[in-house]
């Protein structure tokens, strides 16, 4: 029988036995600390709500697709607020129509992203529940950065929207990190039993 465990990559300090990098211990400490849980309320809350439903819960956590649709649509928003962020330092004037258009795009695409989100967090429990939270909460700052970005572009006020999308980046980017923590450190993410054995050698 295949040992899963030898089939894992590891790091290399992990392997010498060194001390993990600052984002690791970082997650670590997200995990350990309860102080999240007093803000998993609203979250519980609407998991509950759009998981009410047998229908709905195959629906969003991917059970058509054979495993979580999540990871899959969060491709949309971060790379739309991207592009964005690579035309707004061209510092091309003629560009600034695509790169509003793309911030709009990406908030269109964050709303089932996030729906999805919520619905994968409310299978999570204990450390992994409390990053979620912190992972939703820099999520929504950045689609509250970037829908101020947006509105000040279209008032004209460019440079204000290019601030707030930089910031909006920023906060995508900690969510993101979050998340790969969750799907790739934690194995947090709806899927087909049939994924649960070993992969063919």
């Amino acid at each position: 029988m295949t040992d899963d465990t030898a089939l894992t990559p590891q790091h290399d300090d992990a392997v010498r036995g060194g001390s993990p990098p600052w984002a690791v211990r970082l997650a670590r400490r997200l995990e350990d600390d309860p102080a999240a849980d007093r803000y998993d309320g609203p979250l519980r809350a609407l998991s509950g709500a759009l998981l009410s439903s047998p229908w709905s819960r195959r629906l969003l956590h991917g059970d058509w697709l054979g495993h979580a649709v999540h990871p899959l649509l969060t491709d949309v928003p971060v790379g739309a607020w991207t592009s964005a962020a690579l035309l707004d330092l061209s510092g091309r004037s003629e560009l600034r129509p695509a790169a509003r258009f793309l911030v709009g795009a990406g908030l269109v695409a964050a709303v089932p992203t996030a729906v999805t989100g919520v619905a994968e967090w409310g299978r999570t429990e204990g450390g992994t529940r409390r990053v979620g939270v912190i992972h939703a909460a820099s999520n929504t700052t950045a689609l509250v950065l970037y829908s101020g970005s947006f509105a000040a572009r279209r008032a004209g006020r460019h440079r204000l929207g290019v601030l707030l999308g930089l910031g909006g980046i920023a906060a995508a980017s900690a969510g993101g990190f979050l998340g790969g923590h969750l799907a790739i450190a934690r194995k947090v993410g709806s899927r087909h039993p049939v994924f649960d054995r070993p992969a063919p050698v």
